[in-house]
């Protein structure tokens, strides 16, 4: 009755590849990956019309900090929701990372200053601790010989 043997139930119940399984953990990742992508086509614009920069030479300068908040506070706790993932679950600390990232990605957009663009794009990222559990429940979710394509998918 323990949700460990559950798993090794449906995995012998289902030998093909789990591809809507697979669907879900793309999708998740997709999540996780778009704040990182879509940030740059506009960072120019946005740290030009904040009027930060005094010369047009330093606009770069300053983006690379609003781009680099990100993976620091990933940095700082991708560890952190590893082990919580672990003691609370999987499904909490997904939910919780996804809602964070429309929220955040929300308020980065709606930034009206240089320094809520950085605060809202480290917390986005401190908040997004989808990678590690998405990584371990791929992998728990499908045959062992079906595990190089679920790692494939979540990078």
């Amino acid at each position: 009755g323990c949700p460990g043997c559950a798993v090794d139930r449906r995995k012998a119940a289902n030998p093909g590849i789990p591809y809507g399984t697979f669907i879900y953990v793309w999708t998740v990742t997709l999540c996780t990956a778009l704040p990182i992508s879509s940030l740059f086509p506009f960072l120019y614009f946005m740290i030009r019309d904040l009027h930060v920069a005094k010369r047009t030479e330093d606009i770069g300068f300053y983006a690379g900090f609003v781009g680099a908040s990100f993976m620091f506070g990933r940095c700082l706790t991708s560890t952190l929701w590893g082990i919580a993932a672990d003691r609370i679950g999987r499904k909490p600390v997904v939910v919780f990372g996804i809602l964070s990232v429309v929220i955040f990605n929300t308020l980065f957009g709606l930034s009206v200053t240089y320094w809520m663009a950085i605060a809202t794009r480290f917390l986005l990222g401190a908040l997004n601790g989808l990678l590690g559990p998405m990584k371990a429940y791929a992998i728990e979710v499908c045959r062992p010989e079906h595990e190089p394509l679920a790692l494939s998918l979540v990078r």
